[in-house]
């Protein structure tokens, strides 16, 4: 049961592959083809509000881009920098054109509406931009849904309900939750219900 429990805390690490597309599909197919021999973009830059899925993408493609040997200059919450880091993204950007390197950078907002230096703000829009869009919950719930089915599991629907009303609702959660509900079912040979979901979230760390 402990390592249950843990399992709902430690979601699959970001790949590209376990990413939910939603709306965001051509942000997906653009950074994909960048990292293939064939790329045509090399500067992308992604803004979108907080749970829309720009961390997990940078983390995703950094791991991507190194088994690739590939270089890649990445930034997060830009919106954030200081005077200095925005003059070292600055010049990384101007490197990264020399050397053919593969620049990631996200913020919170478009390029030019972050307050950012002037040069900077350019450099983030000299390729090309995607606002990237959360799932909805329909969405979400779709993916769980799809997720149970690949595992062969019954997911009843007041199970997801229930998952929505009282658990954390950003995808990378819920299917841990999901995942951990599957393994408790198949160690006690009983059918997933509400109850069961219960009583694994409340069951304290021993």
């Amino acid at each position: 049961m402990k390592q249950l429990l843990l399992d709902i805390q430690l979601p699959a690490k970001p790949s590209l592959d376990n990413f939910l597309v939603g709306s965001n599909a051509e942000a997906i197919h653009t950074i994909s083809q960048s990292l293939t021999a064939q790329a045509t973009q090399r500067f992308i830059y992604l803004w979108g509000a907080p749970g829309s899925g720009k961390t997990h993408l940078l983390s995703a493609t950094r791991d991507a881009a190194e088994g690739l040997g590939k270089s890649l200059v990445m930034a997060d919450d830009v919106q954030d920098f200081s005077e200095q880091q925005q003059i070292d993204l600055f010049n990384a950007y101007n490197q990264a054109r020399e050397n053919d390197s593969l620049v990631l950078v996200a913020g919170n907002a478009s390029p030019m509406q972050m307050g950012l230096r002037d040069d900077l703000a350019s450099r983030l829009a000299w390729g090309v931009t995607y606002q990237l869009h959360p799932l909805s919950d329909e969405e979400k719930a779709q993916a769980l849904k799809a997720r149970a089915k690949q595992r062969g599991m019954k997911l009843p629907d007041d199970v997801v309900d229930y998952c929505f009303r009282y658990l954390r609702r950003d995808l990378p959660s819920l299917m841990a939750t999901l995942d951990a509900l599957d393994q408790w079912s198949l160690t006690e040979k009983k059918p997933i219900t509400v109850a069961m979901l219960r009583k694994l979230i409340q069951v304290p760390l021993l």
